[in-house]
């Protein structure tokens, strides 16, 4: 039974903590629009999303009406493209033009983003895969609300680095070909190892194979909430504070399990899973980095950062798998930079680098998001970042990711101005040596020997 003091302080999470359900993901599987003929391929493809979504986002916004939550974006996955084009696609040009349907149809239903715009390619390519991925820069530049996402490798195949060298120089087109946004399409590409197929989260969400016709996804976010938490249990032990987290975590991730079943009901589409991730805005005190600080750290970045933050994707977790039965996705902590304020702040001061960063990604919820970096760094050395965030998430059985943004025309010390959500950022430093005669070497480094589970 739910009491007055329950529903009094949800109301404070939302009206002065910054809680949201941050979005509402429609997976829509398009194996049934497969056809041998372009055209026809993408009339199928618009009239499925159309029909399936043209209510999600009149859903969306009276659910956050009559519950009173925020429920900030409304959006759409879809089956991976590189599966869906190759019996039709024979250029990349073709691929490309399936991506302005999904731009087509994105805009006709009014969603935020449409995610799978993407390829699957942990331990080969095929030519489809290839294909798409160099079609990439192209779609994105002409596109507005497409992301795309390539799996580049997984704890039981290995690391494509063929995949990981191509990825690196399709990152730097992608950058010139939308410099005059200050490249924003980068904004909307990512790279994974370990790739979920239920995320509900832009730039890497996509439908995998597994799931159903259609499915709900949630994603809840509550930094600004956990950040009010911690901040009242200053100087007590950790197991007080780890306890506070987890009780925290639970009662965001009710908030989501409730909007989740509710739009699944009226829409009729099953439920999925929530996602329970701690993803910040640009908004003050709604931020990832203001919680590491709130538990005694001056700036993220500070020595005790990754200690810090792997207590807190854990707690987020446990408190979470407690109030859903369907916990999924990518659920944790996410640290992008110019989507934090208190990251940004970080950077600013000095306190927190690439090479820091990359140590807290192997006990967040991603990896290097949102990152934006000088526009002259070789393609080559983008392919060495990837790799060793490919290999973090490898060798840990965890999700990593890389979504850097190379900023053409601008350098250290100079920021870059997203807008929205995505936020702003410094561009940061980076290592300078070479890693080019690594990268070039061709094939797959082997998966680790516990990958071995049979």
């Amino acid at each position: 039974m739910i009491n007055l003091f329950e529903v009094v302080e949800t109301n404070e999470m939302i009206t002065r903590e910054n809680l949201d359900v941050r979005t509402i993901t429609l997976g829509i599987s398009l194996l049934d629009c497969i056809d041998s003929d372009l055209g026809k391929l993408k009339e199928k493809i618009y009239n499925k999303i159309y029909d399936a979504a043209k209510d999600l986002v009149k859903t969306g916004e009276e659910i956050a009406g009559e519950f009173g939550i925020p429920i900030v974006n409304k959006r759409i996955s879809v089956t991976p493209i590189a599966l869906i084009g190759g019996a039709s696609c024979k250029t990349a040009e073709d691929f490309a033009s399936i991506a302005e349907t999904l731009d087509e149809a994105a805009k006709a239903v009014g969603v935020n983003f449409i995610g799978g715009y993407s390829a699957l390619i942990s331990k080969g390519m095929t030519c489809a895969d290839e294909l798409l991925i160099r079609s990439i820069p192209l779609a994105l530049s002409r596109t507005e609300r497409v992301c795309s996402s390539v799996n580049l490798g997984s704890t039981r195949t290995g690391i494509n680095m063929d995949g990981v060298r191509l990825m690196g120089e399709i990152v730097r087109q992608t950058a010139e070909y939308t410099k005059e946004q200050d490249s924003l399409g980068c904004a909307k590409l990512v790279v994974f190892c370990n790739a979920p197929d239920d995320n509900p989260f832009m730039a890497g969400a996509f439908h995998g194979v597994t799931e159903a016709d259609k499915v709900i996804n949630v994603g809840v976010s509550g930094p600004g909430v956990v950040k009010n938490a911690v901040g009242k249990v200053h100087g007590e032990n950790f197991e007080v504070l780890c306890e506070t987290i987890k009780k925290t975590a639970f009662k965001v991730t009710r908030v989501g399990q409730l909007v989740a079943q509710e739009a699944s009901r009226r829409l009729g589409i099953p439920f999925g899973i929530v996602d329970l991730s701690l993803a910040p805005t640009p908004a003050i005190g709604d931020s990832v980095a203001d919680i590491l600080c709130e538990m005694g750290l001056e700036y993220a970045g500070a020595p005790g950062s990754t200690a810090a933050l792997a207590l807190l994707n854990d707690q987020v977790k446990k408190g979470g798998v407690m109030a859903s039965s369907y916990v999924g996705g990518l659920s944790g902590a996410f640290i992008p930079v110019s989507e934090d304020q208190g990251m940004i702040n970080a950077v600013e001061a000095g306190a927190l680098s690439l090479e820091k960063l990359e140590a807290m990604t192997c006990v967040c919820s991603v990896g290097l998001d949102m990152i934006a970096i000088p526009g002259d760094t070789k393609a080559s050395t983008i392919s060495g970042i990837i790799a060793d965030e490919m290999a973090i998430g490898m060798v840990n059985q965890k999700t990593t990711a890389v979504r850097i943004i190379p900023v053409i025309g601008k350098g250290v010390g100079e920021t870059v101005e997203f807008g929205g959500l995505l936020g702003y950022a410094p561009i940061m430093p980076v290592n300078a040596f070479s890693c080019e005669e690594f990268v070039s070497r061709g094939g797959r480094i082997p998966a680790p020997i516990h990958s071995f589970k049979n």
